[in-house]
């Protein structure tokens, strides 16, 4: 048996598929058109796009497997969270998605926070309303677009849209659920109170399911249009941060993962919710049935690194860049980057603060801004591992995933920074795998996820932290936090 795993993400839509040893069959993938911004802070796209790329990425998969063709048991999900999805009663989208970068929302959270109280939004959600929140979205089309908002009866997120395509059910599993601001995090329930002081119809919220469960199965239509087969059972899922946790094996309570990718995150799996009272860590339920996990975001990790060289080292490649910065010695000489190009999520809550870089004379070179900026997104991680100790959340083992775990150097920086050695995996598949071995879940290859990852997860390489390189971040992170309060003044 086979299992397809498929990732609507931000860029694009991949698809994989996984056999029953927990190894990659084949996989493909599709572009999307570029998000809109036909406002400064406003992101939005086309689900109609998702769908289109959904079916080459599927078709691409199967096509792309050896022969003979296993039979595809089972089907995963998972995406871009929080972004917003309205449908009418006949399912039809009704305007373009606002998508989790869409950061317009301050005054709904502002709202939030004065009609339910900080605290008690906290209490029942395990989070404060930020931006990127669905409900604070749904809250800006109920606002400005009062005539979308009338004709609305269901909300989807992302990759629960291009499920409802392939199957028509209706549904969200608990992990995507937790980042809509409308859960009640600690019983895994839609929370009433939240959506009856924000006007939501509990009606318009698809049923909840835990990750591997099934909750639907591909139907006769998208059968004819994928290649699937009618009747195939579709789990849930998860978003792209719980999927991408499941493939790389942090389910564990003090099993981390630190990936960065456009956004960088720090991800820890939990026994039970661990609720910041300050809301700097988001609050939400694992893939992993019974489990719950913490994480602090770092909204232009990887996007530092590529403004970096779209704008100051057009034609340049990343490899050239990174072996010029391994010879500038840990703390740049001074320079410093603080990666504030969109705001800050963790611990910082600010979507108005933005980037700098600091300290440059004129024995800076390219190669120490490259360095600076590889550094400055690190000590932006070491934000959340300190949260982490101060709420007293174990961190047994850090496993490096996305862009940063790809190059040498930015392993031995975060690892440094940190202080802990870290993990390369064999093949970081990201979020499509883990889908796919919620779905072998699911189809009953295996009889949980700690079994799916023992059979296809494995670590490549241990990277361990440079004792002095260690010692020069200690006071480089020291002198780099006080970075935010200086910028935070410059309104």
């Amino acid at each position: 048996m086979w299992f397809l795993g498929m990732d609507v993400g931000t860029s694009g839509t991949r698809a994989v598929l996984v056999d029953e040893q927990g190894q990659i069959v084949s996989s493909a993938s599709e572009e999307h058109a570029a998000f809109r911004t036909p406002h400064p802070g406003w992101a939005e796209q086309d689900p109609e796009d998702w769908w289109r790329a959904a079916l080459i990425a599927i078709r691409g998969a199967i096509a792309a497997a050896p022969a003979p063709h296993q039979p595809i048991a089972g089907v995963g999900l998972t995406g871009q969270m929080h972004g917003a999805v309205l449908l009418d009663k006949n399912g039809t989208v009704l305007r373009p998605s606002l998508i989790w970068c869409d950061t317009r929302t301050q005054p709904q959270c502002d709202w939030l926070h004065d009609q339910i109280g900080y605290e008690r939004l906290i209490e029942l959600t395990c989070n404060p309303a930020l931006p990127n929140f669905t409900l604070t979205k749904l809250l800006w089309v109920k606002e400005h677009e009062p005539e979308i908002f009338a004709r609305t009866a269901h909300i989807l997120c992302p990759k629960d849209y291009v499920r409802f395509r392939l199957t028509g059910a209706y549904a969200i599993d608990v992990q995507e659920a937790s980042g809509t601001l409308l859960l009640d995090v600690t019983n895994r329930r839609w929370s009433a109170e939240v959506a009856a002081a924000s006007g939501i119809p509990l009606s318009w919220l698809p049923e909840v399911y835990e990750s591997p469960e099934v909750c639907a199965t591909i139907s006769a239509e998208a059968a004819g249009l994928t290649g699937l087969s009618a009747g195939t059972p579709v789990v849930a899922g998860a978003g792209d941060q719980g999927a991408g946790a499941v493939g790389m094996g942090i389910l564990q309570p003090g099993s981390v993962s630190a990936t960065i990718g456009t956004s960088g995150v720090v991800f820890a799996a939990t026994a039970a919710p661990i609720k910041d009272p300050k809301g700097r860590l988001h609050t939400f339920c694992h893939a992993v049935p019974g489990r719950w996990h913490v994480m602090g975001v770092t909204q232009s990790a990887g996007l530092s690194f590529r403004w970096l060289k779209e704008t100051f080292f057009a034609g340049e490649n990343y490899d050239a860049l990174t072996a010029a910065a391994r010879r500038i010695a840990p703390g740049s000489e001074g320079l410093e980057w603080a990666p504030y190009l969109l705001g800050e999520r963790t611990p910082h809550l600010d979507p108005i603060v933005r980037a700098a870089f600091t300290g440059i004379s004129t024995t800076h070179t390219a190669a120490h801004f490259v360095r600076a900026v590889l550094e400055g997104v690190a000590y932006s991680l070491e934000d959340t591992f300190s949260l982490f100790a101060e709420l007293g959340i174990p961190v047994s083992g850090i496993r490096l995933g996305g862009g940063g775990a790809r190059g040498p150097l930015w392993r031995q920086i975060q690892a440094a920074v940190y202080g802990h050695v870290v993990e390369i995996l064999t093949a970081e598949e990201g979020g499509a795998f883990g889908a796919a071995l919620m779905a072998g879940v699911g189809a009953g290859a295996w009889s949980d996820l700690d079994s799916a990852c023992a059979a296809g997860i494995t670590v490549a390489e241990t990277v361990p932290a440079d004792p002095a390189w260690v010692s020069a971040y200690d006071s480089g992170y020291a002198q780099w936090r006080k970075l935010y309060p200086a910028l935070a003044t410059l309104r």
